[in-house]
């Protein structure tokens, strides 16, 4: 079973160590930037410059941090709580605050221990902090900073070296069923494994097993008392054979932690201040090693997001964040809704999607407040099945490539693994590179090695290397050094291994071309020294490639355009969610890939799994309410929840009240041709399908396209945020003669219709524009 953190803990150290500004809103003119927060000009949390400058001072570090960042970044003293909602900069906040106080001398680097549950998470801490000039500080998994430990501490605490750590625990658990004389086919075997986890991060013994499960509510795959006996197999086998696994390196140092308080007190002698993040995921056994390495003292800082509790499964419980002010009573709490991530469209609908949520978490749930400008609506689309779907993933995906929007920043996100497939062969059928996430990591690769080897020993010997005679700057240098590798100018046809070595190797050549930017007296040596720094950070630079990824895999990510594809009732909720906890959890995880988009999300199911097959599936019920023509409860709670983008993008001058009014009162729209009922934006905004057949009157439609481009240069902004085409289309079709039949038109907001109501309606009765008469 692959885990969360995918720590390699067969090659541990053996050291232990004790943006550019958006565009103005559609519809108004482009304006200077603002100087300060207040204005909306904080430093964007998400896309900051690939090698930026080394802030020049302790002040410096705190420069772009909005109020709330700031105050997280200041707060060095006693327990620290900070409840981030997705997208608002959580990360951002408590690097800044560990190198603050680093660089203003309050915070010891080497006292610091900052512990998250990823490599991946744990090397962007390394790289920002690098960047911020907090060097020394460990950032590091739960699961490696306590390897570390117990493999400095074993010999003295037991005595000889740590047994072995064996690399997968599926096949003990199939021994020990053997033993049991348990038969199991390959799924169960996956579900007891996943089981023999849960008991140890909970810290159940195999004699407790069948009171914790049930206590716990789980959904056990076999009898609970057959499942503790090789739960028991399973511990025997592994005292027999010497070996531990993943679990004990965090149970071994639990427990020499409480026998060993001579340990204990020279742990806590090197580390005095603690920073965890995504604190929501922490299981009792994680939460008891942090106590542990505590002590009495409160140097600690936690950040979470209840909302975004996802691994339930594993062990991990949002119930140490929500009760961190009891345990800490003196407690500062900071709590960051400020999305810097998202569009307002993006966050209206996470808002709407948490707001029909029950239980706990979701009594804890942060109202997100979008800094962003406005952007496209999510897009809803009904296939009739799964490869229908698949492929117009596909066809959506290369218009955005085509409108300029990279590879690397699309995603397509699913529920489980097993949907991957069909959207490869989708994408690959239309020419679109695409990279599966959670495959081997980027240094880790072949081709990358050795790609790091020819640097390095170019770098060493390129003096007599005949291959650099004719280069002189630093790009030129790698592209040369990488062409005997198998890098060329335009990528090779197709997809496969070919395609996948070509953009690893396209990957090193453009972070060249970036460093390059940044630091132009750069040398290849300094290049591979880079390089070096940030595989072991595991900073992998970005790979031109659509992402596969799961819902689960796609945790702390972020894309421009965001595909959230197999929607559909049995899939999302999975199938096997059958408690309120369970079925809440799906929720959030539904919420957590909504909140990956940046500008562009789409939202897709299909009615059934193959062509030709009954068509007897319906939409997830967590979009009843959210997407267009399914019903009004659910929308109208949303709108009513308070601050946090719920009602932005409503209906301007209406006012909230009109907005749910609108939601209230609408109807499932359907053709105004064959009358079938429509779920996509664009269908909607023509009130017709896409197929069926148009009466647009073509002259007119030119006259709007001009006098839409003349707007839009008058205004600094894209002609769509004027009118889409769609919207000019309808109106073409339409030909609206008065107020009231224009207001109808879908596309036409309040504000809109105030702004160019009277020139539209001028060109739609043949006249002249009419100049000023939507002014300012």
């Amino acid at each position: 079973m692959r885990h969360r953190n995918g720590s390699n803990v067969r090659d541990p150290a053996t050291i232990p160590a004790l943006v550019r500004p958006a565009p103005p809103p559609c519809g108004q003119r482009a304006h200077p930037p603002p100087e300060t927060w207040q204005a909306g000009w904080v430093t964007s949390a998400t896309h900051s410059t690939l090698f930026p400058q080394v802030p020049d001072s302790p002040d410096a570090v705190l420069d772009g941090l909005d109020p709330e960042q700031r105050e997280v970044a200041t707060a060095l003293h006693g327990p620290v709580c900070v409840l981030a909602g997705a997208g608002t900069g959580k990360t951002r906040a408590i690097t800044h605050r560990i190198a603050y106080g680093v660089r203003a001398g309050m915070l010891q680097p080497a006292s610091v221990l900052a512990v998250t549950f990823t490599n991946r998470a744990a090397g962007e801490m390394r790289g920002r902090l690098r960047q911020l000039g907090a060097t020394g500080v460990q950032a590091r998994t739960f699961h490696s900073a306590a390897l570390r430990q117990l493999q400095f501490f074993w010999p003295k605490a037991v005595g000889g070296p740590l047994p072995r750590i064996v690399d997968r625990k599926i096949k003990l658990v199939a021994d020990a069923a053997a033993a049991c004389r348990i038969r199991l086919d390959r799924n169960e075997l996956r579900d007891l494994t996943s089981e023999i986890e849960w008991s140890k991060v909970t810290q159940t013994v195999p004699a407790d097993y069948a009171a914790a499960a049930a206590k716990s509510g789980r959904d056990v795959p076999r009898d609970p008392a057959e499942i503790a006996q090789l739960y028991a197999a399973y511990e025997d086998l592994k005292r027999d054979r010497a070996v531990i696994d993943f679990e004990d390196v965090l149970l071994l140092a639990v427990g020499i932690l409480q026998d060993r308080h001579d340990i204990a007190e020279q742990i806590r002698a090197q580390y005095q201040h603690f920073v965890v993040d995504e604190y929501q995921d922490v299981s009792p056994l994680q939460q008891r090693l942090l106590e542990l390495w505590l002590g009495d003292r409160d140097s600690l800082c936690v950040v979470g997001d209840a909302s975004q509790t996802i691994y339930s499964f594993t062990g991990a419980t949002p119930d140490h964040l929500l009760n961190f002010r009891t345990r800490h009573p003196g407690a500062t709490v900071v709590k960051l809704v400020r999305d810097y991530r998202s569009t307002p469209q993006v966050v209206h609908l996470a808002n709407g999607l948490l707001s029909q949520a029950r239980g706990r978490a979701a009594d804890h749930r942060l109202e997100l407040v979008s800094q962003r400008e406005a952007g496209p609506e999510p897009v809803y689309t009904e296939y009739v099945d799964e490869p229908a779907e698949a492929e117009g993933a596909a066809r959506r995906i290369r218009a955005l490539l085509a409108d300029g929007v990279p590879a690397s920043e699309i995603a397509v996100l699913f529920r489980t693994n097993s949907q991957s497939e069909i959207y490869e062969q989708a994408l690959a059928d239309a020419n679109v590179p695409y990279q599966l996430r959670g495959a081997e990591r980027f240094f880790e690769r072949t081709e990358v090695r050795e790609a790091g080897a020819a640097l390095r020993g170019a770098a060493r010997f390129g003096g007599n290397d005949a291959l650099l005679d004719d280069v002189v700057d630093l790009p030129s240098q790698v592209r040369a050094v990488l062409s005997t590798k198998g890098w060329t100018t335009e990528p090779p046809a197709g997809s496969g291994a070919v395609r996948d070595r070509w953009e690893s190797l396209a990957a090193l050549v453009r972070l060249a071309e970036d460093f390059a930017r940044a630091r132009p007296e750069a040398t290849l040596a300094d290049l591979v020294a880079e390089l070096d720094e940030r595989a072991n950070a595991q900073h992998a630079p970005t790979v031109e490639g659509v992402t596969l990824a799961s819902l689960h895999a796609a945790k702390g990510l972020e894309w421009d355009a965001v595909f959230l594809v197999g929607l559909a009732e049995g899939m999302m909720p999975i199938t096997y969610a059958k408690t309120d906890e369970q079925i809440e959890e799906e929720r959030r995880l539904l919420y957590v890939g909504v909140t990956r988009a940046r500008v562009h999300l789409s939202l897709s199911w299909a009615l059934s799994r193959s062509p030709g097959g009954r068509p007897s599936r319906r939409p997830s019920r967590f979009l009843d309410g959210l997407r267009p023509g399914s019903g009004a409860g659910a929308a109208a709670r949303a709108a009513g929840g308070g601050p946090g983008g719920v009602e932005r993008g409503s209906g301007g001058s209406a006012g909230p009240a009109a907005g749910r009014r609108q939601r209230k009162s609408r109807t499932p729209a359907r053709c105004r041709v064959c009358g079938r009922t429509l779920t996509e934006a664009g269908e909607m905004k023509l009130m017709r399908c896409e197929d069926c057949p148009s009466d647009m009157d073509e002259g007119l439609y030119e006259r709007l396209r001009e006098w839409r481009s003349g707007q839009a240069r008058e205004l600094g902004q894209p002609a769509y945020c004027v009118f889409t085409d769609k919207t000019l289309i309808a109106i073409a079709e339409a030909v609206p003669e008065d107020e009231g039949e224009l207001a109808r038109i879908p596309g036409v907001g309040v504000r809109k219709f105030h702004r160019f109501g009277a020139e539209v309606l001028a060109i739609c009765a043949g006249q002249d524009r009419v100049r000023g008469a939507g002014g300012e």
